[in-house]
């Protein structure tokens, strides 16, 4: 692994748990989310200057960097933007209002699945007008921009906000449902337990393999009082790691094990 990625990787885990720890601690939505602001644009400033210092080792580094990891972060600081958006302007009301919103906020998004040409999208320098840009585009620094990384940040804001906006919406349907069942958390990894649900996925044992991973992800979100938000792109993180991919499942598989043995000595 080069300098950049350690760097990057080291810095996004950092971030993420600064995130989670903000989320656990704020009573307060709002100033939960401002803080969270904050550490976003406190981390991007610092990968932003890591980049001009240090370079790339080459086109495809670069390409990387704009296409998956700027956007990661870059996506995080929209999500949470448009949430608190979102949450300043939730209305007073009982359900029908809330669900009039939550679906009105819901039918803005535009959520588009585009295929990009990586030497002129994600390399610095490389903008032309026919590529049909954002005007934020020519608003940023373009020593730490490309034409497209931005888009790329915002598809996937919108798909997380999506997410969230639904989830409001299953809310407001439980009703009094929510105590049918035990309430139980998930007090792993969010990690682990994307680590475990593509498991299951990849295994097809949903829907005789028919099921789509977000449906899947949504259950177990639901019903172990988890967010699990940017869960591709911790599964992108996984991905390439060359060691321990699939740590949890493997320490579940060794942990089964020794309680198999220990319950045979008895």
């Amino acid at each position: 692994m080069d300098e950049t990625n350690k760097f990057y990787n080291e810095t996004l885990k950092r971030l993420e748990t600064a995130i989670n720890g903000l989320e656990i601690e704020a009573d307060n939505l709002l100033h939960q989310i401002e803080a969270i602001i904050s550490t976003i644009t406190q981390c991007l400033s610092e990968v932003k200057e890591y980049v001009l210092k240090t370079g790339f080792r080459d086109e495809e580094a670069e390409i990387c960097f704009f296409k998956h990891q700027k956007p990661a972060i870059v996506a995080k600081l929209i999500y949470y933007n448009s949430i608190y958006k979102i949450e300043a302007k939730r209305p007073y009301g009982g359900k029908e209002v809330l669900e009039e919103y939550f679906n009105k906020e819901l039918s803005k998004l535009k959520i588009s699945n585009s295929t990009y040409l990586d030497h002129a999208y994600f390399v610095r320098g490389n903008h032309n007008v026919q590529l049909n840009l954002d005007t934020f585009y020519f608003e940023t620094d373009h020593s730490f921009s490309t034409s497209h990384d931005y888009k790329v940040a915002k598809i996937i804001a919108n798909d997380l906000i999506q997410d969230y906006l639904e989830y409001q919406l299953s809310k407001t349907a439980v009703g009094d449902k929510s105590n049918a069942l035990p309430n139980l958390h998930w007090t792993g990894s969010k990690t682990a337990l994307t680590e475990l649900i593509y498991a299951l996925h990849s295994q097809g044992i949903f829907n005789n393999g028919n099921a789509d991973i977000k449906p899947i992800v949504k259950v177990f979100e639901s019903t172990f009082n988890i967010d699990l938000r940017d869960f591709y792109h911790t599964f992108l993180e996984l991905k390439p790691r060359k060691i321990n991919r699939t740590k949890f499942l493997d320490t579940l598989k060794e942990t089964l094990i020794r309680k198999m043995d220990g319950q045979d000595e008895k």
